[in-house]
């Protein structure tokens, strides 16, 4: 149904080959189907060949009874195939989800991500709708054209040849409707990315439309991309329902003229008077799979390239057996050489970063915006990926590491803090199955939100809404340093965490960054603002996604004062640091 070469069979179609028996019983159910389907071309010819020349009323009930069964034979085949597509769409559905989510949350960590980011999971939606629906049956009964088109033959010859004569012409049709949409489908489906993506972000952004009388323009704006998929669509639409009404109508001119042809025969006696009529639904029946397969089309080709678009995704992002389990890091982190950028980018953001730090240091990255902190950020925690050198914890590179296992000893607080829909302890646990009351209260303690928390209306129990809504930024901030502390990570990285915090705020969290380097751990901090270095021990300046500066706080603080610093090689970075430190002492 779906084509994959055998040298490189899709992580789909290894799931598919699973439901081998669902398969086989849906294709014996098919070839019992379209045998039943003879009852009524055979019961109309029984009827006008015997039961009518010989009025006996005994035969014709006979005859009744018997295609009754049969008919209920092929209801009763029908629906169990129908259950058993729906069965194998959803043990599609089983074996490959839970695959897709996956990679769906990594895909922006490792390929450039367009639209709304959703696409994996529309695409695995359309290809189980088209397996539960109607298209599979047609495509299945259709290698049963051939068996028809004989027993066509086997009524007359001239009636085989009306049965080819319209396979023909409705398999050009077919042809001509996959070249009519397939490419349309694919505009549909970028269009809607499209159009999807802008409607995120402007509900995302909803507070700033409104409070900025940008309502009107993102509204226009709006109307041009809906317009754009309006036309696509009714394009797709159009040529789709075209092709699939000149088929229908094609059919029943057919039938007509099997009708016709049939009346013939028998005027000029060569064939009987049953042959009119059980030619005439033989014929319409034969071609019956053709005009399903068209009327389906434009689901099979949507189905076809969602199925592509997902084993690309699955084949880009493969599922990596969890390495060797290693031992809790509590010694060091060392960066070595560390170059890095956005996934599937082609400029590197950061290069040439060196530093190492013990357990129970802290270290300050400061510089301008831009100049590669938050990068460096992301890049230690491998949210990019490291193109050249290594972050390693304890000598073990990250990518020696579960990522599961390694979530357990690190702490991240990102300079966008989201939180996920759900009460506060299960945000703070990181929606951990089995979450521990004392490790949330610990870790809310930690980040000095304890008695905040116990403040709100039903405590840790109180649900925060989508995205945190509930809440105020600052103490969004804050519960999300818990859930970075939660655990007692080993390595904490905090871009600029004290961004949306008061001087309470502020004092909670240098004692926060204070209690993890009392346990022994290590604290990275990404600072705009000069509050926080007052806990850290080491200093990191970067400009232009370089390290120009890093050694002891005070060392390097101090060689600005120096009067001999200006002799140094480093005299020129060194006043850039100051100006750096200056300018965040002034914004304090």
């Amino acid at each position: 149904m779906f084509q994959s070469s055998a040298a490189d069979v899709s992580e789909p179609s290894k799931a598919l080959k699973k439901c081998k028996g669902g398969l086989i019983f849906i294709g014996i159910a098919s070839a019992l189907i379209n045998i039943l389907y003879l009852t009524s071309s055979f019961f109309m010819l029984e009827v006008y060949d015997r039961v009518i020349p010989s009025k006996s009323i005994p035969s014709l009930a006979v005859l009744a009874i018997l295609a009754l069964m049969l008919y209920t034979f092929q209801g009763a085949f029908e629906v169990l195939r129908s259950r058993m597509l729906v069965r194998v769409a959803g043990a599609l559905d089983e074996m490959v989800n839970g695959r897709v989510f996956r990679a769906l949350i990594k895909a922006p960590l490792k390929v450039k991500i367009g639209g709304d980011g959703l696409q994996p999971l529309r695409d695995f939606d359309q290809i189980r709708t088209f397996l539960s629906g109607q298209g599979p049956t047609a495509m299945f009964d259709l290698p049963w054209l051939p068996f028809y088109i004989v027993i066509c033959f086997l009524f007359h010859p001239a009636i085989g040849y009306i049965a080819i004569g319209g396979s023909l012409v409705l398999a050009i049709l077919t042809f001509m409707t996959n070249q009519g949409t397939r490419t349309l489908s694919k505009k549909q489906s970028d269009s809607a990315n499209m159009r999807n993506a802008f409607a995120q972000t402007s509900i995302r952004n909803s507070e700033v439309i409104h409070a900025m009388g940008m309502a009107g323009t993102m509204a226009e704006i709006w109307d041009r991309k809906n317009s754009e998929y309006r036309t696509i669509t009714r394009q797709a639409s159009d040529i789709g329902n075209g092709y699939a009404t000149l088929s229908k109508i094609f059919r029943i001119a057919l039938q007509s003229g099997t009708l016709a042809t049939g009346a013939i025969l028998v005027i000029q006696g060569q064939a009987s008077s049953g042959i009119i009529i059980a030619g005439s639904i033989l014929t319409s029946r034969a071609l019956a799979p053709v005009e399903a397969a068209i009327g389906n089309w434009r689901g099979f080709v949507s189905a076809q390239q969602s199925w592509a678009r997902l084993s690309s995704l699955l084949k880009t992002i493969p599922e990596i057996p969890a390495p060797l389990a290693l031992a809790a890091p509590t010694k060091q982190v060392t960066v070595e050489g560390l170059a890095s950028g956005p996934p599937a980018g082609q400029r590197l953001v950061i290069s040439d970063v060196s530093f190492g730090l013990r357990a129970g240091s802290a270290l300050g990255v400061i510089g301008y915006s831009a100049s590669g902190k938050s990068s460096l950020a992301r890049a230690m925690m491998g949210i990019w990926p490291t193109v050249r050198g290594s972050i390693r914890l304890d000598g073990a590179a990250l990518d020696q590491w579960d990522g599961d296992a390694l979530g357990r000893h690190i702490g991240y607080l990102p300079q966008d803090v989201e939180l996920f829909s759900g009460t506060v302890a299960q945000n703070i646990c990181r929606f951990a199955k089995e979450m521990s009351p004392e490790a949330v209260v610990a870790a809310a303690r930690a980040a000095r939100v304890h008695d905040l928390i116990l403040r709100l209306p039903n405590g840790y129990e109180t649900e925060i809404g989508e995205g945190g809504a509930a809440l105020s930024a600052g103490q969004r901030q804050r519960i999300a340093l818990a859930r970075a502390l939660y655990g007692d990570p080993f390595l904490v990285v905090l871009d600029e965490p004290n961004s949306n915090l008061d001087e309470e705020g502020e004092r909670a969290l240098s004692a926060a960054i204070m209690s993890v380097r009392a346990r022994g751990g290590i604290v990275v901090v990404i600072a705009h603002r000069s509050g926080v270095l007052a806990v850290c021990d080491f200093v990191l300046m970067m400009q232009d996604g370089r390290m120009i500066a890093f050694g002891p706080k005070e060392e390097v603080l101090a060689r600005v004062s120096r009067p001999e610093a200006a002799r140094t090689p480093i005299a020129e970075r060194v006043a850039q640091l100051k100006v750096v430190v200056d300018g965040m002492n002034a914004a304090e």
